[in-house]
C-alpha cells in the first residue's frame, strides 16, 4: 500500500551558487558520511561531477521528505537519510538513527530514482507500507 509519493527538481546552478558561498560546509550539512566519501572522490576527479552528485542527493532527500510527509522536520534530517548506489548502480535510500527507527516502526520501505541533465537534477520517491 502506498504511504506517500514525493518528487523534486533542483537547479544545479543554484546548488553551485550555494556551494560557491558556503564551500564544503554545505556538502557536510547535506550529505551523510558515506555520501561525503563519494562526493569527495567525484569532486577530486571532476568538480562538475561532484556538484551533480550533490544536487541529485539534495533533490532525492527533498523528495523523500515529501513522501514521508515530514518535510525537513524531526525525525527527518539531511544526514540521517543517505542516497547510496547498489553495486548495479541503482540508487537506494539508507536511513540512520531516529529517522530509521521512525521509518521501521511504521513498516515502511522506499524506492528512489534520480537523474540529472544539463542544468537540473530530479528525483522521485515512492514510500510503501508493508502489510
Amino acid at each position: 500500500m502506498i504511504y506517500g509519493i514525493g518528487t523534486d527538481i533542483c537547479d544545479i546552478r543554484r546548488i553551485a551558487a550555494t556551494f560557491e558561498r558556503q564551500g564544503e560546509r554545505f556538502a557536510t550539512r547535506v550529505l551523510g558520511d558515506a555520501e561525503l566519501a563519494v562526493w569527495r572522490s567525484r569532486s577530486t576527479r571532476w568538480p562538475q561531477r561532484g556538484l551533480r552528485y550533490l544536487a541529485t542527493r539534495f533533490s532525492a532527500k527533498e523528495a523523500f521528505s515529501k513522501a514521508i510527509g515530514k518535510g525537513m522536520r524531526s525525525p527527518m534530517s539531511w544526514r540521517l537519510c543517505e542516497i547510496l548506489n547498489q553495486p548495479s548502480g541503482q540508487p537506494q535510500i539508507v536511513l540512520h538513527g531516529a529517522l530509521k527507527e521512525w521509518f521501521d516502526e511504521r513498516h515502511l520501505s522506499a524506492h528512489v530514482t534520480v537523474t540529472d541533465e544539463s542544468d537540473y537534477a530530479a528525483s522521485f520517491v515512492v514510500v510503501e507500507r508493508q502489510a
